[in-house]
């Protein structure tokens, strides 16, 4: 039995396409369907069905579109409620696909309607799991997302669930399936998931943690212990996924609108959109529009944008390389940033030519910090997660992640200071958006951690826990 997966690095995501005499079915697909469609018509085959593991949180899922260009039928698991036109399948229900068959098992936990589909091949034989976010290589889903969206579907009862899903549905199945996880290592949607996207159910229950015999409150502290707060969209994701969105040709049209300077300075002013700049960080750095946020759309894009802009629907404006509009349109949609507005035509070059205001970023190389922290010895923020801080930092810097340095902007002080995260990526991004909260007095160290540990600068791992 062949299954494809078709992965996407920068969200971490993966999508199923399977196919047997003519007829396809596809798994929790991005929002652009173009690809999926491509992959059928090379087949000469008809995408029958649209399986849906569950309402995800972290994308959102492309089986409205998909099922507008092919007919095929959406498919969720048992207790789903979308407001749409669906198939809500039972529990153990078995649907056909040419000479293969998809069996529904019910597995909630990260989500309530959260299903796994067991694949079944010509000849009878078992041969893997698509697990959704129950399963990952390594992990399973957090149970903390669904709460988000309703009250009372608490953590700790999620994580009970999902205690009972995985010890009663997935663990008494064959050793030899392969698992086929929706997600791989630098999704949110779990804690510690492996960089491989694919494993033996076998291996899984003698390597992941969460497979391990336990008693269910042990589980339960597994689980739930080292969970940071999800990303804000994530429930404005859910809630697209449940309701319904446009379609993407719809977003596109709306949004592939070249403006010149003036009109884009003047749709700024009366929109309120937020001006997004996606080009590298040199760039950014060596020239940028006042009050501009950086995040570069060589990094993982869609994720930053969805954890430092708080609202989806919020309007947007675009600065980047020539060419590359359609792709950040395509990877904001990926994330539900349907509200694009235009682009600047031409850059941020037509920009300068125009001689409009811009800005810098005053960077140093680790050299220069060094020299400077000899002399003047400035307050550090280290902008990497808390665990990368604990693990290795400058002495006497403080953490302000990324993730949430809207939350920290009180923490910064009125004189100069330095600014890094581990290569220079994060930093530049939290850079942008201390300035365009009015926090000049910052100084980003080019190359981040990774470089300053070439100097000797002292560092540490210690981290003197409070007693306050």
């Amino acid at each position: 039995m062949k299954v494809e997966q078709i992965y996407t690095g920068c969200i971490a995501h993966a999508a199923y396409y399977i196919e047997s005499n003519g007829e396809a079915a596809v798994f929790d697909p991005l929002r652009e369907v173009n690809p999926y469609i491509e992959r059928a018509e090379k087949d000469n085959a008809q995408i029958k069905y649209v399986f849906e593991t569950h309402f995800h949180a972290d994308f959102v899922s492309g089986h409205l579109d998909l099922r507008e260009r092919t007919g095929a039928q959406i498919v969720f698991g048992p207790t789903a409620q979308p407001g749409y036109n669906a198939l809500i399948a039972k529990d153990e229900q078995v649907f056909e696909l040419g000479d293969y068959k998809i069996k529904v098992i019910h597995t909630p936990g990260h989500t309530m309607e959260s299903t796994t589909y067991l694949l079944i091949d010509q000849d009878g034989k078992e041969h893997g799991i698509i697990t959704g976010d129950t399963l990952f290589i390594g992990d399973v889903g957090r149970p903390d997302l669904a709460q988000h969206v309703v009250e009372d579907l608490t953590e700790d009862k999620l994580a009970g669930y999902l205690y009972d899903s995985l010890r009663n549905k997935i663990l008494p199945l064959s050793d030899d399936l392969i698992v086929y996880p929706n997600h791989g290592a630098g999704s949110a949607c779990g804690k510690m998931m492996s960089k491989e996207t694919t494993d033996t159910l076998g291996n899984q229950k003698k390597t992941n943690y969460a497979l391990q015999e336990m008693s269910k409150e042990e589980f339960k502290k597994a689980l739930l212990t080292g969970l940071t707060p999800p990303p804000g969209y994530f429930p404005q994701n859910v809630m697209m996924n449940i309701k319904g969105y446009e379609s993407l040709d719809t977003v596109m049209d709306r949004a592939t609108k070249a403006l010149s300077p003036a009109a884009f300075e003047a749709a700024a002013n009366e929109t309120g959109a937020i001006i997004l700049d996606v080009r590298s960080q040199e760039e950014f750095a060596n020239g940028h529009i006042p009050r501009s946020i950086f995040v570069g759309l060589d990094g993982n894009f869609a994720q930053w944008v969805g954890s430092l802009i708080a609202d989806v629907k919020q309007p947007l404006l675009l600065i980047t390389t020539k060419g590359r509009e359609k792709e950040t349109l395509t990877r904001l949609s990926r994330v539900g940033f349907d509200q694009t507005i235009g682009y600047l035509k031409g850059g941020f070059e037509a920009w300068k030519q125009a001689a409009m205001e811009y800005d810098k970023v005053t960077s140093i190389t680790v050299k220069q910090f060094e020299e400077e922290q000899n002399e003047r010895h400035l307050p550090v923020f280290d902008v990497r997660k808390e665990s990368e801080f604990l693990s290795e930092h400058v002495v006497d810097a403080h953490n302000t992640p990324l993730d949430y340095i809207n939350d920290h902007l009180a923490s910064f002080p009125g004189n100069t200071f330095f600014i890094h995260c581990a290569g220079g990526y994060r930093s530049m991004i939290a850079a942008s958006i201390l300035k365009s909260r009015g926090i000049h007095n910052l100084i980003n160290v080019e190359g981040g951690f990774n470089a300053i540990k070439e100097t000797d600068i002292a560092v540490t791992n210690y981290v003197c826990p409070s007693t306050l």
